[in-house]
Order: structure tokens, then C-alpha cells, then sequence
């Protein structure tokens, strides 16, 4: 794709960028980048939004409905990442099974087609799960044969009503899910202040 197709490509998912807080009520979101608590030790993010493109965002509300249906909601742990928090984190954690290189084109989450999730109860405590979120081991694998079957049944719980709604899987993390619909990886540095503004 040549620079000119690439800034049109750009704006166009900029406008298409939205915080699912606008869009539904019916998530538990916890942005662990905008806080210390996560593999970093350091705050990433300048403010807890949970961005989305708008339709990436819409198959996470089918998602979660579905789930809400069996007794359980999905929490949100990260979702747009801006490319420059890309390279903070590379630069803490150079590991491509676990970070996407910036150098490489980065992480869809840069362009808001990823999310990392997990499941919680109707009162919001979390449900057994392989690992920890950013757990940077073996156990974090789908394909882990350590994992107890309460965390195997929850699993595959998540994963079911995430495909269905139009979401891929890798293996490596078993809290990332992106969008089926991503045609290319074209990473957007929107701060969170001006995302921010354009929600207002």
C-alpha cells in the first residue's frame, strides 16, 4: 500500500473508532495500561478508554449478550493501543510471542481490531481462567495441558461466543481476540485526549 492509500486508509478508521462505553453498559472494563497494574509496572496509557473500530465493537456486544444469556459478562482488559504505548512495550518486553515488534508493522490492537478479555460472574468476579492476564509462560497457551477443566470449560465458554460473533484466536494468549474482518495492519498513533475529544 503506497503512503497516500495508507493516510486515507488511516482516516477512515479513525472515524470509525468509538468507546464501546457509548455503545453498551453491559461490560466489566478494567484498562490495566492506564494503570500500574500490569506486566509493565507502569502506567501506558494516559486515560482508561476502552476504543474499538465500531464494528469490531459491535461483534463484542453480540458477543457478551450471548454470554449474559448463560449467566456470565466479558471484562475488558485492553483493546486500541495507540503505536507509540507499541513501542513502550517493546521496549520493556522484546518477545514477538507476547509483544508484536513495532518494527514489524505491530499489534492490531493499534488499529483497534483487537481486545484482550476474560470472563466475570454477573456480579463481576472473575471466573477461573488458564493464567493471569500478561502471563508470559508456557500456561497462557490454548493448547496448555496443565489447565484445570473449570478453566478449560470457562475457556472454551469465551471462545465459542467470541468466534461465533466474528473474532480469531491465537495461541500463544488465550485473552486476545481480533476482528475476522482486518484486511491489513495499518498501526494509528491517535493520542487519548483527542479520542477523547472526538467521543464528546
Amino acid at each position: 500500500m503506497d503512503k497516500k492509500n495508507m493516510e486515507y486508509e488511516k482516516k477512515i478508521l479513525l472515524s470509525n473508532l468509538v468507546d464501546i462505553r457509548t455503545l453498551s453498559d453491559e461490560f466489566e472494563i478494567d484498562m490495566k495500561y492506564a494503570s500500574e497494574d500490569n506486566f509493565t509496572g507502569k502506567q501506558i496509557y494516559s486515560l482508561p478508554l476502552c476504543i474499538l473500530q465500531v464494528n469490531t465493537a459491535k461483534k463484542l456486544i453480540q458477543a457478551n449478550k450471548e454470554l449474559i444469556k448463560k449467566g456470565f459478562k466479558i471484562k475488558i482488559w485492553d483493546a486500541y493501543r495507540p503505536f507509540s504505548a507499541q513501542k513502550l512495550m517493546w521496549d520493556i518486553m522484546p518477545f514477538d510471542d507476547f509483544v508484536a515488534d513495532p518494527n514489524k508493522g505491530g499489534s492490531i490492537h493499534n488499529g483497534g481490531f483487537a481486545v484482550d478479555v476474560t470472563l466475570v460472574d454477573m456480579e463481576g468476579r472473575e471466573v477461573e481462567m488458564p493464567t493471569k492476564f500478561d502471563d508470559f509462560c508456557e500456561k497462557a497457551s490454548r493448547n496448555s495441558t496443565s489447565m484445570t477443566k473449570d478453566a478449560a470449560r470457562n475457556l472454551f465458554l469465551l471462545t465459542d461466543a467470541m468466534v461465533k460473533h466474528g473474532f480469531k484466536i491465537i495461541n500463544s494468549e488465550w485473552w486476545h481476540y481480533y476482528d475476522e474482518d482486518l484486511k491489513e495492519r495499518i498501526p494509528l498513533d491517535i493520542s487519548f485526549e483527542e479520542l477523547n475529544r472526538k467521543q464528546d
